[in-house]
């Protein structure tokens, strides 16, 4: 992403309705982890950017580090007393089996060769490690936001389920996400020059806000959507839980 979309992202995220949703969704998930026994520890986020998730994750104690390509992202990221590696997702300076956690949201389909992105992922987490992936889905929604935002593609399920699994992850959950506002979202990406990364109203923002967070109740994540989440994890072939640090 280009450094102007960064500087643009940062301004916004903290209250734009898409920004705002991603994170409840990610602490969200977060939560449902803790419930089933697992307990926050080393995390890594891929493509932070200013590292608004990495604030999620900190938030919700895990010893989280952001790991941003660009020197813009990794300089508000710094600015904000994040954590930060500047690195190449398909080489990341990290050990073997280091992490407990990692989160790639809306990282990979910035990369070009994301096969060696979903092995490095796979490769830094620990055995029964987690890892929490966003993309993009559905080359029908194609569009000069897409060219202006630096993406190589957008995913059907099949593609990144496959991704991932050639990565040796296995799937544990994987739902769209974004489903209500699908179709306002086609209908503006056939009008699209550039990127749709803009301030909006009060009053817009707000009702986009209450419809995306709906989705939050309702069971519609088997239904197309403008995104795909996906929850995977590192096999263990000893089946136990990590150890406290």
């Amino acid at each position: 992403m280009e450094a102007a979309e960064i500087r643009k992202l940062a301004a916004l995220e903290d209250k734009h309705w898409w920004y705002r949703e991603r994170r409840t969704v990610l602490a969200r998930s977060l939560d449902a982890l803790v419930r089933s026994g697992e307990k926050p520890g080393r995390a890594l986020d891929i493509g932070a950017a200013g590292g608004g998730n990495t604030r999620v994750l900190r938030d919700r104690g895990w010893d989280a580090t952001a790991l941003e390509y660009g020197e813009e992202g990794a300089t508000v990221a710094c600015g904000r007393n994040i954590p930060v590696i500047r690195a190449d997702a398909v080489a990341l300076p990290v050990a073997d089996e280091a992490m407990d956690l990692v989160v790639a949201y809306d990282v990979l389909e910035h990369i070009e060769d994301d096969k060696s992105a979903a092995q490095e992922i796979a490769r830094v987490l620990r055995p029964g490690g987690t890892a929490l992936v966003a993309v993009p889905c559905d080359m029908e929604l194609w569009s000069e936001h897409d060219t202006a935002v630096g993406h190589f593609r957008r995913y059907d399920r099949d593609g990144l389920l496959s991704l991932l699994a050639s990565a040796r992850l296995r799937i544990e959950e994987v739902r769209s996400w974004n489903v209500l506002l699908r179709p306002a979202a086609a209908w503006r990406r056939k009008r699209s020059t550039g990127s749709d990364l803009d301030d909006l109203s009060p009053l817009l923002n707000f009702g986009l806000s209450a419809v995306i967070a709906a989705e939050r109740y309702l069971p519609v994540g088997r239904l197309p959507g403008v995104s795909v989440l996906v929850r995977a994890r590192r096999p263990d072939p000893a089946g136990g839980r990590r150890a406290d640090h």
